[in-house]
């Protein structure tokens, strides 16, 4: 019998899918605008989905591959009962995972052209059409995480003391995917962006987005390849990696709060979907004003709304203890530090803060000057956030330690990554808006709209910017949270398995400070393959845009450029490129801890997850603050655009971006991709 608390769960999720119907066939229904745009906007959507096609296709024999390997695993290490449903349960979360990305992209390059329509008339409403489609976005792909979760815990026997410890393949499947999803997009969207950007702007002297810009349609189509599919698919995997790595630790609570605090996490989540309902139903947009203010009451709404339900959740579920008011003060910690990642975002990457400021002054004195200003704002932006996660874990356990209840520690730090997870939803709208906002600025620009329709939507397109920045920040923070949970469900896993205490890493030990070291090591490797496939990408693209500069009749206006031939090297680049770092993430742990065992492998994994982290916030805070510093000038400081300053700020843009859209993101799955990992193939290493 199917337990009443994953009923509602599964209810709530019907109501968010309910709500996504009828917000696409709403939105489905609205003005497409002129042929030219609809032109353009077919364009793009023919390209994200040739490629989405192509992309996938490879990442479905590479999971293929993988189930196959975790079966022949359970199956040699004498676990034959867990072997199939584990595989199963892989490739499920992988399946997921993949349906994730496809219709946040499907979804995006729909609602692209009906943004761009509406910003003829009202800025207002082109507001509510692109924050609609990123709602459709965020609702279908929380829903169907909690969804996936929870059926995968039902077919494999919903025994709260065993299951938990299975479904970890369905998380693992999923992390699978969105790696190289994440990989695959950004790679993809950045060697676009830097071809467009170099050629186009510094050295032809064209705006953004010209329609003489040969590899202008490939960056709007990377847009949604990488923004919207890659992170699509990486907010699908925190939800389900974090929500079981949860259940795992409430496996130890059994005595106390029996199957309640093994659901805790999916129903806290799916009230959070809840509350992100309500917020998204309050954003309305309004002529003349600034986007962000309605997104941001939205935001907040959700925030104060989840706080609510998480007090009377936690009395529901986690009553059995006296104390329990201790764990909702805990999760108020992982919704406070959701609000401080967002902040702290914001200031390092908007124009009106001091870093953005600093990093436009000195490009009046060229790129050089530029990039060192941007890369130690990107140094910089390690220090709070590194501090509040630490005060957040340290809190967090302290007011799980004060229910008095054995292991109670723990479960408080896991009540807190719940209580940053419930927004998800939300925020996972703010991120889609973003590239939305951003395709419908190409869609206008390409297709010659009068100027005050440029205008509208170059603020909805700053809006925009200013989301994807937030958002990223609020990924890392999750995923900060997150790995320690899953770290702690690792130690428990090996506990299970050997029959024995596992709760303290030696790093004294040689072995396990060996596994520390190489465990930092990959991190920046895999950084370096990502930026270096961008690198090697983009060349590509410069080249062949030059060759079709110099045609004079494309460079007049007169002559259509060849946008599919870039779009073919830009796709290439980019599945060619996101084979062997997504393979390397996955093949270089397994061999540690074969090799080196349990404890090497637990200190391999500490440190990579921080290691992750810090750099991760330096690429993504570094790339944002450059973007934005760039469009400051834009804007009409330090002499605007074509002056000098704009010209090295183009250049300190470019090198930002496989940062913050490829190498960054990407790291935000990798730390939890290694964590899913060592659970699944936990057997291997001891």
């Amino acid at each position: 019998m199917i337990d009443f608390a994953l009923l509602i769960v599964i209810a709530i999720c019907v109501i968010a899918l309910g709500l996504a119907a009828v917000l696409t066939r709403n939105l489905l229904s609205q003005d497409q605008g002129t042929p030219k745009m609809r032109e353009v906007a077919d364009a793009i959507r023919v390209g994200a989905e040739a490629f989405i096609k192509r992309q996938y296709s490879t990442i479905a024999v590479l999971a293929i591959v993988l189930a196959i390997v975790i079966f022949a695993v359970y199956y040699l290490t004498g676990q034959q009962d867990l072997a199939f449903a584990t595989a199963v349960a892989v490739l499920f979360g992988a399946a997921c995972s993949a349906i994730a990305g496809v219709v946040a992209m499907w979804i995006a390059v729909r609602t692209n052209i009906r943004t761009a329509a509406a910003a003829q008339t009202s800025d207002g409403k082109a507001l509510d059409f692109s924050f609609r489609g990123g709602a459709i976005s965020g609702l279908i792909i929380t829903s169907m995480s909690l969804l996936g979760v929870s059926i995968t815990y039902i077919l494999l026997g919903a025994d709260p003391l065993h299951t938990p410890f299975v479904i970890i393949g369905f998380g693992f499947g999923a992390s699978f995917v969105a790696l190289f999803a994440q990989l695959g997009g950004g790679i993809y969207t950045k060697a676009a962006d830097v071809g467009a950007d170099l050629v186009g702007k510094v050295e032809a002297g064209i705006p953004e987005d010209d329609v003489r810009n040969p590899a202008v349609v490939a960056d709007l189509v990377g847009d949604n390849v990488g923004d919207c599919a890659g992170r699509g698919a990486d907010l699908f995997e925190s939800t389900a990696a974090e929500n079981i790595g949860a259940m795992i630790l409430g496996v130890a609570l059994f005595p106390i709060f029996g199957v309640n605090g093994i659901l805790f996490p999916l129903i806290m989540c799916a009230l959070g979907l809840l509350a992100s309902m309500i917020g998204i139903l309050c954003v309305r947009g309004k002529d003349g004003a600034d986007p962000m203010d309605a997104m941001n009451m939205g935001y907040y709404i959700t925030a104060v709304i989840s706080a609510i339900f998480l007090y009377f959740g936690v009395q529901w579920l986690l009553g059995a203890t006296p104390n329990w008011i201790y764990f909702f003060v805990a999760g108020l910690v992982g919704i406070a530090l959701s609000v401080a990642f967002l902040r702290i975002t914001l200031f390092y990457t908007d124009h009106h803060y001091r870093p953005v400021q600093e990093i436009s002054k000195a490009s009046e004195t060229g790129p050089a000057t530029n990039i060192i200003s941007g890369f130690s704002v990107g140094l910089e932006t390690t220090a709070v956030p590194a501090i509040l996660i630490g005060i957040s874990l340290l809190l967090s356990y302290w007011l799980g330690s004060m229910t008095g209840i054995e292991g109670g520690g723990l479960y408080g730090t896991a009540v807190a990554t719940i209580g940053m997870l419930m927004v998800c939803a939300y925020v996972l709208t703010m991120d889609t808006f973003g590239p939305i906002a951003d395709n419908a600025g190409g869609i206008v620009e390409m297709s010659g709209a009068p100027d005050e329709v440029r205008h509208r939507m170059d603020k909805l397109d700053a809006a925009g910017n200013t989301t994807k920045a937030l958002t990223k920040g609020y990924a890392i923070g999750s995923a900060s949270l997150a790995v320690f949970l899953l770290f702690n469900a690792y130690m428990a896993d090996i506990a299970k398995l050997t029959g024995k205490a596992f709760d303290v890493v030696n790093l004294a030990s040689v072995p396990v400070f060996v596994g520390a070291l190489l465990g930092a090591m990959l991190v920046f490797l895999f950084a370096s393959l990502a930026i270096r496939a961008v690198s090697k990408t983009a060349q590509d693209v410069i080249d062949a845009v030059r060759i079709q500069f110099k045609d004079p009749a494309i460079m007049a206006g007169t002559k259509k450029p060849d946008y599919a031939a870039v779009i073919d090297i830009t796709t290439a680049g980019a599945l060619r490129s996101m084979v062997l770092p997504g393979v390397l993430v996955v093949a270089f742990p397994a061999v540690i801890g074969v090799l080196m065992k349990y404890e090497a492998l637990a200190g391999f994994l500490m440190v990579a997850t921080i290691t992750g982290i810090l750099l991760a916030l330096i690429l993504n805070n570094s790339g944002g603050a450059w973007d934005n510093a760039k469009k400051y000038i834009e804007s009409g400081a330090h002499g605007g655009k074509r002056s000098e300053a704009h010209k090295a700020a183009v250049i300190g843009d470019t090198i930002g971006d496989p940062f913050k859209d490829t190498a960054g993101p990407s790291l935000h799955v990798l730390i939890k991709l290694l964590a899913t990992l060592t659970l699944v193939l936990a057997p291997l290493f001891i």
